[in-house]
């Protein structure tokens, strides 16, 4: 092979930084290679890196191959001593062209791969520019990195840092220019968005980020967060959900679980009357919208009730959108500690809340049949309405913003008829 591939996993923050590395590592005159960029949010998610780590290298016997990203952050030895890895770096590394040029020669040993920093003494988040996402019709920008809660369950904060938020005008700038290279849709990311603004000089919200963004870029036309902690939600927010048509009806929340219990022993910050409280509210305010949620099986000492507790907390919200994680313990996690339930167990769960969730959606598209949207065309076939939900568009280009009538679906995804956009 020629060039820089790059291999994604994880989050659209992760997709974003992507595009920053293959930018750096083009600068510093890199070619030859294929950089992973790793997630670290479940076990599963770090054997699938080192596979494609595996698979990368018979593919590719004379490339470089750069680990990088969360996994890379919080297990940079197992890494390290893969014989198929020619250097690692950390998430604070990987952005920076200089990390590229430094890299060490083929047969050194596994400390000499290593360029991973301490990532809790990085104190800011530079802004990183870029006019292209590829592969992807929607651009998403970074607004802010890092988590300053300690979840029991969760490894990030130690392979993203502390919270660090993108000054505003840099991001203002980032989304003008993507909107000038054509993007009708821009996504804003972070590990813990609604956390943003509180490092910055007059700690601006992400709901006055978002109103600052459409208010003075009127040449966005759908404008997304990529997911919330609903308990951070800010009044600027709120005030979008109500009032702004070009901020899209879609919240992705983080919920983890519908037990308060067990919602104490994840050390979340949330109750479930909070979590359904805020649903109802922005349902109140904007009827339209739909919503996801991460949702976690088989935590340590859920009992059965407990565990309906999150079906029935997925029900009584109406999710649209449910993301089931089987318990997955991280070491070095306080939750790994705790008494642990049967593999069998948590992955029946787990199958049990996902046949929950294929229930929810296939009321939701019901819900959605008879309705006139807009639709944002894929580049494989498919487009998103306002509340994210996939319709087949085939033969429609990439990027179009097209007005559609939706006439049925198949179970996964919406049949549409298009409309005159006078519609």
């Amino acid at each position: 092979m020629s060039g820089i591939e790059v291999i994604t996993f994880g989050c659209r923050l992760n997709t974003y930084e992507s595009e920053v590395m293959k930018a750096q590592a083009e600068k510093a005159g890199l070619n030859n290679a294929i950089l992973v960029n790793t997630c670290a949010v479940t076990g599963e998610a770090v054997r699938q890196a080192r596979q494609a780590i595996r698979r990368a290298r018979r593919d590719n016997p004379h490339a470089r191959i750069i680990v990088t990203g969360c996994a890379a952050q919080t297990e940079k030895q197992t890494f390290a001593a893969m014989g198929e890895v020619d250097a690692v770096l950390g998430n604070e590394e990987k952005l920076t062209s200089a990390s590229y040029r430094s890299l060490p020669d083929f047969g050194v040993s596994a400390e000499e791969k290593l360029r991973v920093n301490d990532i809790m003494s990085v104190k800011a988040t530079a802004p990183q520019m870029v006019r292209h996402i590829d592969g992807h019709v929607r651009a998403f920008i970074q607004v802010q990195n890092g988590c300053d809660h300690r979840c029991t369950f969760c490894i990030i904060p130690y392979g993203r840092g502390n919270s660090r938020s993108v000054p505003m005008g840099a991001v203002v700038d980032q989304a003008r220019k993507l909107a000038d290279s054509g993007y009708r849709e821009i996504v804003l990311t972070g590990v813990d968005a609604t956390s943003y603004g509180a490092d910055l000089p007059g700690a601006p919200t992400l709901g006055l980020l978002a109103k600052t963004l459409l208010k003075q870029l009127p040449e966005i036309r759908r404008l997304r967060l990529s997911s919330i902690d609903s308990i951070e939600a800010d009044a600027h927010l709120m005030d979008l959900i109500a009032d702004e048509p070009r901020f899209m009806p879609h919240l992705h929340i983080s919920l983890q679980h519908g037990d308060d219990m067990i919602l104490k022993r994840m050390k979340r910050r949330h109750s479930r009357a909070d979590a359904l409280r805020f649903i109802e509210e922005a349902r109140r305010l904007r009827p339209e919208m739909s919503f996801g949620a991460d949702m976690i099986a088989g935590f340590p000492t859920e009992t059965e009730e407990m565990f309906a507790n999150t079906v029935r907390l997925a029900e009584e919200a109406g999710i649209a959108h449910l993301h089931v994680f089987p318990y997955s313990p991280r070491p070095g996690t306080p939750a790994a500690r705790m008494p642990q339930l049967d593999r069998s167990l948590v992955k029946d769960r787990a199958a049990r809340l996902r046949a929950t969730g294929q229930r929810l959606h296939q009321s939701h598209l019901d819900g959605m049949v008879g309705t006139r949207q807009w639709l944002l065309v894929e580049n494989n076939g498919l487009a998103h309405t306002e509340n994210f939900t996939l319709v087949a568009a085939a033969g429609l280009r990439p990027g179009e913003l097209v007005p559609a009538t939706i006439t049925g679906h198949n179970g996964k995804r919406l049949d549409m008829q298009l409309t005159a956009a006078a519609a």
